[in-house]
C-alpha cells in the first residue's frame, strides 16, 4: 500500500471513530440523569404532619410495675441491686417484704421468710426483691369489689369473695409520702412509706398485658415506648392532672389552718406499719405551712392532694379547693383558635346531661343506673366510680359550670362516637384528652388491670382503624405511679440531671407513643420527658405559649422519630 493510500485509509478510521464518539456522546446527552433519591423527612418535618393530638389518661402505675418486661427498655432486668433492695426506716435491708394485702398475706401463703431487721420480727412468703404479682393474683380471680364497695376493703377481697379481676388492694399514693419513698434517687423505701408495705415491690407480667399483645399483633400500629418518661408532681392523681393541664400546682391562700400537713424530720406526715413519726404529723391536702422542717421540700398555700372542686360534679369528701384562676392548656387553645375537648367517662351521668353522649339514667325522677351513687338526685347521677378530681378543668372558673368553656368538658362516649364516625374522613378535633371510667381506667383498689388494660386498647384500635391514623399522634400515660416501685431515679433526686422543682417530677411511669410516619414498627425512646411534656408537644404543634417553667424546659415528643431500635 502506497503512503498516501495508507493515510488516506487512517484519516478515514479517524473520521469513523470521531462519529461513533459524537454520536455517543449526543445519546449521552439526551438520556436523563437519574434523579437522586429524595433525603428522609426530619423529625420536625414528621411532627409538622400531625394534625391532630390525642391523650389517653390512665391511672396508677409505674413503669417497672407495668412495662418493665417489654423488650430492649430500661426495665426490671436492668435494675440495680441497691434500688431493688428495700430498707427499713433506720436504712437496715429487710429480710422479708411484710404484705397487708389479704391475698398476699400468710396464710393464704407459706410463711418462707422471717424479718427481724424492724425489732419486731415477722413472717413473710416473699423475700426483699420484685416479685410478679400475676403468679399469686390472676386476672381470672374473684379480688375485685363490687363498684358500690369500691372502698370498703382496705386490705383488698379475698379470693372467691368479689368479682372477677384479679385486683389487689390500693396503696398510698402521696405527696410528701412519695419524697420519702424516693430517698434522695435510691428508690429504696417504698416499702417503709406505705400503708401497703410489701405490695410496692409487685409487678405484673408485660407480656400477659392486652396492650402488649395487641402491640406485637401482626397489623399492629407503629410505636414507641418511652422508658425515661415522669410523672410531672409527686403524689397522686389529683396533682398530676392539674400538672397535665395547667403545669403548676393549684393554690389556696388564706387556707384553714387545719388543711396544711404537718410533716416530722424525715418529711412524713403520717405513721404506717413500718414507720413511725419523729414528731407530730398531720396528713393535710395542702403543704406545709413555711418554713418547711425539711430542707427541699414544698410548704405554702400548695393543694397537692386530693381536694374537690368547687363547682359541681363534686364528691361528698374532703375540703374544696377555690376556684383557680391560672391559665391552662385549654385557655391557649381557644385563644389561638384550635378547637379541643376533655372527654371523660361518665361525665354526662355526672353532670345531668340527660341529652348529652353516655347518659344512661333515663327520664327521671330518679337515677336508674344501677351503678349511680345511691342518693344521687336526678339528673346528676354519677357512678360509683366516677372520680372527681380525675377532671381538672372543673377547678379552674373558665370551665366551672354555667361558663362558656364549659362546653369543652364532654362525655367519653362524645370521643368514640367520633372516631367510629371516622371511617373515610377523620372528624376528631385538633387536641382530645380521653379520661376513662373508673372500672375502665387500671387504678388498682377498685379497678381490674386487665379489664382496663383491654378497654385501652380498644380505644387505641378504634383510632389506629379509621381515617384518623393517617395524622393523628396518640399519647398513652399514666397520671401517677400509684405507690408503686420503679428503679430509674427522677430528675431532681440524687444525681440525675433534668428540669426539676419543689413539686416534681416524680417516679417513672409508663408511656408510649403511636404516630404516622414513625421509621421502625417498634422503637424505644430514651429522652427524658415528664408529663408536662405532652403540654409541650401541644404547645409546639400548634404554636401556643408555654404554661410555666417546667413546660418551658423538657423536651416535647417529637422525639419519637429519632427514638433507637431496642437493643436485643
Amino acid at each position: 500500500m502506497s503512503r498516501r493510500r495508507h493515510l488516506a485509509v487512517l484519516a478515514l478510521a479517524a473520521g469513523a471513530l470521531a462519529l461513533l464518539a459524537a454520536q455517543a456522546g449526543s445519546a449521552a446527552q439526551s438520556k436523563p440523569k437519574p434523579k437522586p433519591k429524595p433525603k428522609p423527612p426530619t423529625a420536625q418535618q414528621r411532627f409538622a404532619k400531625i394534625k391532630r393530638v390525642v391523650v389517653i389518661y390512665e391511672e396508677n402505675h409505674s413503669f417497672d410495675n407495668l412495662y418493665g418486661g417489654w423488650e430492649g427498655v430500661n426495665g426490671l432486668s436492668s435494675a440495680p441491686a441497691d434500688h431493688k433492695t428495700q430498707v427499713n426506716q433506720a436504712g437496715a435491708p429487710f429480710t422479708c417484704l411484710l404484705q397487708v394485702d389479704v391475698n398476699l398475706t400468710s396464710p393464704p401463703l407459706d410463711s418462707a421468710c422471717t424479718d427481724t431487721t424492724t425489732g419486731a420480727s415477722f413472717t413473710s412468703h416473699f423475700v426483699n426483691a420484685p416479685f410478679v404479682i400475676d403468679d399469686y393474683i390472676a386476672p381470672t380471680d374473684t379480688t375485685c369489689p363490687p363498684p358500690a364497695q369500691a372502698f370498703a376493703f382496705p386490705n383488698g377481697v379475698k379470693k372467691g369473695a368479689g368479682q372477677p379481676g384479679g385486683c389487689t388492694r390500693d396503696l398510698v399514693h402521696e405527696f410528701y409520702q412519695e419524697q420519702y419513698q424516693l430517698d434522695g434517687g435510691l428508690q429504696n423505701r417504698y416499702v417503709t412509706g406505705s400503708d401497703a408495705v410489701g405490695l410496692t415491690m409487685g409487678t405484673f407480667n408485660t407480656k400477659a398485658l392486652p396492650i402488649y399483645k395487641y402491640l406485637h399483633g401482626a397489623t399492629h400500629p407503629r410505636y414507641v415506648i418511652e422508658d425515661n418518661f415522669f410523672q410531672a408532681a409527686f403524689g397522686g392523681s389529683f396533682l398530676n392532672h392539674q400538672w397535665l393541664i395547667a403545669a403548676a400546682s393549684p393554690t389556696y391562700p388564706n387556707a384553714p389552718a387545719n388543711l396544711h400537713s404537718i410533716i416530722d424530720s424525715n418529711g412524713m406526715p403520717v405513721k404506717y406499719p413500718l414507720y413511725t413519726p419523729t414528731g407530730p404529723v398531720l396528713r393535710g391536702p395542702l403543704t406545709a405551712a413555711c418554713p418547711s422542717p425539711v430542707a427541699g421540700r414544698a410548704c405554702g398555700d400548695f393543694a397537692v392532694n386530693t381536694m374537690q372542686p368547687s363547682s359541681p360534679p363534686s364528691g361528698s369528701f374532703g375540703a374544696k379547693l377555690p376556684l383557680q384562676a391560672a391559665p391552662t392548656i385549654g385557655d391557649r387553645l381557644t385563644a389561638k383558635g384550635v378547637d379541643w375537648a376533655w372527654y371523660a367517662g361518665g361525665w354526662s351521668n355526672a353532670n345531668g346531661d340527660v341529652t348529652g353522649p353516655g347518659y344512661t339514667n333515663g327520664a327521671g325522677p330518679n337515677c336508674s343506673d344501677p351503678n349511680a351513687i345511691a342518693g344521687s338526685t336526678y339528673p346528676s347521677c354519677p357512678d360509683y366510680l366516677f372520680q372527681f378530681h380525675h377532671q381538672p378543668f372543673n377547678y379552674y372558673v373558665n370551665y366551672a359550670s354555667g361558663m362558656p368553656g364549659r362546653a369543652h368538658l364532654q362525655d367519653e362516649v362524645g370521643f368514640t362516637q367520633l372516631v367510629k364516625a371516622s371511617s373515610k374522613t377523620c372528624g376528631l378535633k385538633p387536641v382530645s384528652f380521653v379520661k376513662p371510667l373508673g372500672e375502665e381506667n387500671e387504678h388498682p383498689g377498685y379497678s381490674s388491670e386487665a379489664a382496663g388494660a383491654g378497654h385501652l386498647v380498644s380505644l387505641v384500635s378504634s383510632i389506629e382503624n379509621g381515617a384518623c391514623a393517617k395524622d393523628t399522634l396518640v399519647i398513652v400515660t399514666y397520671d401517677e405511679f400509684g405507690g408503686q416501685w420503679d428503679h430509674v431515679s427522677p430528675p431532681g433526686q440524687g444525681s440525675t440531671a433534668g428540669p426539676h422543682d419543689d413539686f416534681g417530677p416524680g417516679t417513672r411511669v409508663p408511656a408510649l407513643v403511636i404516630a404516622p410516619n414513625l421509621p421502625r414498627p417498634y422503637s424505644v425512646d430514651h429522652v427524658q420527658h415528664d408529663t408536662t411534656s405532652i403540654l409541650a408537644t401541644i404547645e409546639h404543634r400548634f404554636g401556643v405559649a408555654p404554661l410555666g417553667t417546667r413546660d418551658a424546659a423538657v423536651k416535647d415528643l417529637s422525639t419519637v422519630y429519632t427514638a433507637s431500635a431496642p437493643k436485643k
